[in-house]
């Protein structure tokens, strides 16, 4: 609360300085007082959605492989090495990013650049995964082993056993693994500032993920250093800093209302 009263006294001059539909327009472009946010939104929503559709399917089936597929000398291989790349710090695969990743993008899709929004998407997935692999092996051990007994005795094979009776007990913490490692990219800057290239260009199309973007954190940790206390480009950038907290707020909500949903009886038939 004490943030987010911060946030509110800092951005809420904003609305006193500029018209709303300036603030909700096209353009950033503050040297000459145009401060539309719609492209560092689109920017920020284009990125995670992408990441999170890169991430998703190798999160939760790495998750799943560790948990339920690896052999006991494989896991514990493994799960230290996810918590190990969780550990990385995000300039680090930002300079990845930089000298290998987004010179490769360039030469394989033919384009002007590689500093994408694809390549910002691609580094925030492997940014979320290890928090979405580490989450959602935790909610799957925590899958009592009487319901995978049960299972095989009644002729089930591993895979029927997996996707029939443990994802669905195990549903809330991976709902919550996935909504932290949505939480984890809508919030991460360096990595996403460094390989996105930065210009504040709205979603027109398919063509935008192999183009150039600049999102929200992005333009809050290039521009703050620069302006001056208590002018008007101040307080747009903690306006700005409110419709993040928002959007983390709401993602912490819905992860919390889905991880304390009642389950519809599904328990006492499996049990």
């Amino acid at each position: 609360m004490l943030i987010f009263f911060f946030l509110l006294r800092e951005g809420f001059p904003t609305l006193g300085q500029v018209s709303i539909s300036q603030l909700f327009n096209q353009r950033w472009y503050p040297i000459e007082d145009l401060f539309g946010i719609l492209p560092l939104i689109s920017g920020s929503l284009i990125v995670t959605i992408s990441s999170m559709i890169i991430a998703l399917p190798f999160g939760i089936g790495t998750a799943i492989y560790i948990g339920e597929i690896a052999p006991k000398n494989v896991k514990e291989i493994l799960k230290p090495m996810v918590e190990v790349l969780a550990g990385i710090p995000s300039v680090v695969l930002g300079f990845i990013g930089i000298l290998v990743l987004s010179p490769f993008l360039r030469t394989f899709f033919n384009l002007p650049t590689g500093l994408t929004s694809l390549t910002g998407s691609i580094l925030l997935a492997l940014i979320s995964i290890p928090t979405i692999v580490s989450i959602g092996e935790d909610a799957l051990y925590a899958v009592p082993n009487s319901y995978r007994k049960a299972a095989y005795a009644l002729g089930a094979t591993q895979w029927q056993t997996i996707w029939h009776i443990v994802l669905p007990a195990a549903r809330s913490g991976l709902l919550n693994a996935v909504m932290l490692g949505i939480g984890r990219s809508l919030g991460e800057t360096m990595a996403v500032m460094m390989v996105t290239g930065n210009a504040p260009t709205l979603f027109s199309g398919f063509d935008a993920f192999i183009s150039p973007v600049r999102t929200m954190t992005a333009t809050i940790a290039s521009e703050m250093g620069e302006v001056a206390g208590g002018s008007t480009h101040y307080h747009i950038l903690f306006f700005i800093g409110i419709i993040l907290f928002i959007f983390s707020l709401v993602i912490n909500i819905l992860s919390s209302t889905f991880s304390n949903r009642p389950k519809r009886g599904n328990d006492q038939v499996t049990s």
